[in-house]
């Protein structure tokens, strides 16, 4: 026996070492690769992101309008899963909000995150009514404010950074920033010039310099100015708005700016959802 283990011994101590070696490479190939999905889901005339981190944490930004996000979320989620860790309701109008009561009847929400402003029409308050039935928790939106999603994804709240209660939706749409590894994607609701403006004012420009835009309302020419977009300067600006839809979103000079800036739009009215794959090491993928 013991000449077995002097003859077999080292051999198998160092596949033992090789094979754990292997096995450390093959953990950190793995985490390095762990993907967080950032989903502009198709609501027609409205805005509804999807994010889920690597870890698993589930945040919707907006819901659209009513009856058009369950159909576009079942794609993405699990049809066993039926929790969503939390919704951020940028502005309280009924293309952002229409479909809380529908996620509502199959998913249970675990936080609302809102801007301040508010709106008196009855969706609305079938929100508020609904979400104090369900005991929601609510909190307003405040610059400084970091969601962590999870292994190192974060939201960082860029607005509002004051009392917003007595201006109107759009002004006081929260607009964030998604961190994960290299990647960055600005998201600014139906946030006007005039709040970028602060935004501008009040951030140093890596703080603004992000891979995605999500267009701010829908490609109105009310929002996206050139200075925004030079302190952005997005590789990928998504534009959420339904087919032929009344207000003529996007319009043309907002289209026209983002082409000189050089970035690739991408509309849910041409395209339907669009969904990125990005990891820590690499450029985000798009979802073909």
């Amino acid at each position: 026996m013991v000449e077995k283990m002097k003859k077999y011994g080292l051999p198998i101590f160092i596949f033992l070492l090789f094979f754990t070696v292997i096995f450390i490479f093959y953990l950190d190939w793995q985490i390095s690769h762990r993907q967080l999905t950032f989903a502009m889901l198709d609501v027609g005339q409205g805005d509804a992101l999807f994010i889920e981190s690597s870890s698993g944490t589930q945040v919707l930004i907006d819901v659209g309008p009513p009856r058009k996000i369950i159909g576009e979320l079942s794609r993405l989620m699990s049809p066993l899963d039926r929790y969503i860790d939390a919704v951020i309701i940028t502005n309280p109008d009924q293309d952002h909000i229409g479909g809380f009561t529908d996620v509502l009847e199959i998913y249970k929400i675990g936080k609302i995150f809102e801007s301040g402003t508010i709106n008196n029409s009855k969706i609305y308050q079938n929100l508020l009514t609904e979400a104090g039935n369900k005991n929601i928790p609510r909190f307003l939106a405040k610059k400084g404010m970091k969601l962590h999603l999870g292994d190192g994804a974060v939201i960082d709240i860029l607005f509002p950074d004051r009392d917003v209660s007595d201006w109107t939706p759009n002004d006081g749409s929260i607009i964030a920033r998604l961190t994960y590894g290299d990647t960055s994607i600005m998201l600014t609701g139906d946030s006007t010039i005039k709040t970028e403006k602060i935004i501008l004012a009040n951030n140093p420009s890596e703080n603004l310099a992000s891979d995605i835009l999500k267009v701010g309302h829908h490609g109105s020419r009310t929002s996206t100015s050139n200075s925004f977009l030079k302190a952005v300067s997005p590789k990928y600006a998504l534009i959420s708005n339904g087919k032929n839809n009344k207000y003529g979103h996007p319009h043309q000079e907002i289209v026209d700016t983002l082409e000189q800036f050089g970035a690739k739009i991408l509309r849910t009215d041409l395209l339907g959802t669009i969904v990125f794959f990005c990891d820590r090491i690499n450029p985000c993928e798009i979802k073909k």
